[in-house]
């Protein structure tokens, strides 16, 4: 199986969690990448959809998504864009978002394209076998409110975590059993 690892906003492959769960899901025999996604400081909608399809160009039921935060975003604005008869394997998301809070003025400023254009997510669900979302309670930008979006519309599990934060390196997280266990677990 092929997992694809995309991470947040203002970070690249060496940042956070990634290298742990990478490494990790090889020891389980998964082929793991993790893409550089473009102009991370001021990501933006079609770039990284462009970069997925680049990365990703036949995603199938052997093809597994790990999104952090916006990546989560890019994963499911990329499967909106397939055709409607492509499957994909496990999707796990960890702070995922569709409203974001208590950010700065040039933040919010790059957030409102990813918020404001809408993502169909009854198309994205054709193309789900197993969906994971996992929050924390303490997170300074999620509001745990967004899981019941998660779970409702995209029929998600939902994990929800305590005291991580954003799952970053600077809330000390840089590993991330729990989203290899999600990906291992049939």
């Amino acid at each position: 199986m092929r997992c694809i690892i995309i991470h947040r906003w203002s970070a690249n492959p060496e940042s956070d969690w990634y290298k742990s769960v990478a490494e990790s899901l090889k020891n389980e025999g998964f082929n793991v990448e993790i893409p550089e996604m473009p102009n991370t400081s001021e990501p933006e909608i079609n770039s990284w959809i462009n970069k997925l399809n680049e990365s990703v160009p036949n995603p199938n039921l052997e093809t597994c998504f790990i999104g952090h935060s916006i990546g989560c975003q890019a994963i499911l604005r990329y499967l909106e864009s397939l055709d409607n008869k492509v499957k994909v394997g496990r999707i796990v998301l960890v702070a995922p978002w569709f409203n974001l809070q208590n950010l700065e003025k040039e933040s919010e400023k790059i957030a409102k394209q990813w918020i404001e254009t809408p993502i169909d997510l009854d198309k994205v669900k054709k193309h789900l076998t197993k969906i994971t979302a996992i929050f924390s309670d303490n997170d300074p930008w999620v509001s745990l409110s967004d899981k019941e979006v998660f779970k409702s519309l995209l029929g998600a599990k939902i994990i929800v975590e305590h005291n991580k934060g954003h799952f970053t390196s600077e809330d000390n997280i840089t590993s991330l059993q729990l989203v290899v266990n999600e990906v291992v677990t049939v």
